[in-house]
């Protein structure tokens, strides 16, 4: 994945090669902070599970795990860390508590760098399978079919049943990497019923599920509803938010830059971002959370989404 690049000539040479630096202390800052402040939600709720105060710590808790997906993507690229292989151990790490395996991600999401936004080829287009109504997309956009569907995948993998854009080799590695997730799932939940224990169920897998909603609204304004245009700066948006949610999200807001040059590390993204909209001249699809999900719904109550996704890109003003 390192090798591809959405929209080529557009950065110079010497300075993509800059921003292509990996660092292992900025990413072990991230790593840590991120695992730390689990750890710190986790030692709330445990502190506050007989009050009232335990419903912000259990919020705070699964929003926390459920960005973890941001950490996975950036360990997939092979650029929050130098040193490669502290890549595949925590890519390992956090697929395993996403119910995610690691390789099948990684080349799933390799498909979809590849294909963004093609009905024909994204995986993640191909797996849904046709655009949103508004009776899919809320069960979507809370969680509900988002976990269905993780778990199913998961089992279908495990039987041997892989997209045909997966080679025999990698075929081959995710059937027996999903099989040994879901041995590891069994094993945990026994434990877990064995000694009568709702430890797994409280920090892990009630708060991943039930808060997914603040997660899924980065996954899904990152493309929905934009055009199929093959250029990642037509189809794929920079997302407006506080700094909260950019370091959580591990800088995924600057969503374009990141599908644009996507061997650029997370801590370089937001100088990526302005010399990007320096080059190309225009704004690129650019909006917020609430602003989108607002406009979207009103969208879906009317009719479905378009085959063909709506443009949203802004020449730039002259004080831009």
């Amino acid at each position: 994945m390192d090798d591809f690049i959405g929209r080529k000539n557009l950065i110079p040479k010497e300075r993509l090669k800059e921003l292509c630096k990996r660092s292992d202390l900025k990413g072990w800052a991230q790593t840590l902070s991120h695992f730390g402040a689990i750890a710190l939600t986790g030692t709330g709720l445990y502190a506050t599970l007989d009050s009232y105060w335990v419903v912000p710590f259990f919020i705070a808790h699964g929003i926390l795990l459920n960005y973890l997906f941001a950490a996975q993507h950036e360990y997939n690229h092979y650029t929050a860390f130098k040193t490669r292989w502290l890549n595949d151990v925590f890519n390992r790490i956090t697929g395993f508590i996403q119910l995610y395996p690691r390789d099948f991600e990684r080349w799933y999401h390799f498909e979809h760098h590849r294909n963004t936004q093609d009905w024909k080829n994204d995986p993640e287009l191909i797996s849904r399978g046709k655009p949103y109504t508004l009776w899919t997309y809320l069960p979507y956009l809370i969680g509900v079919t988002y976990w269905t569907g993780r778990i199913q995948r998961l089992f279908v993998v495990a039987l041997g049943k892989t997209a045909p854009y997966f080679t025999e080799t990698q075929a081959r590695t995710i059937v027996l990497e999903s099989q040994l997730h879901i041995a590891a799932y069994s094993c945990i939940a026994l434990i877990s019923i064995y000694f009568d224990s709702y430890l797994v169920l409280t920090y892990w897998i009630a708060p991943l599920f039930t808060t997914k909603i603040f997660q899924n609204v980065q996954n899904i304004t990152e493309h929905t509803g934009l055009s199929h245009n093959p250029d990642t700066v037509h189809n794929t948006r920079t997302i407006d938010t506080w700094w909260i949610f950019k370091w959580m999200a591990w800088n995924m807001q600057y969503h374009t830059a990141h599908h644009t040059f996507p061997a650029v590390p997370f801590y370089n993204l937001p100088l990526l971002h302005a010399e990007l909209v320096k080059h190309i001249g225009f704004t690129p699809p650019t909006t917020s959370y609430i602003r989108f999900q607002c406009r979207f719904i009103r969208q879906l109550i009317k009719a479905p989404e378009t085959w063909d996704g709506v443009p949203e890109v802004h020449p730039l003003t002259d004080s831009g």
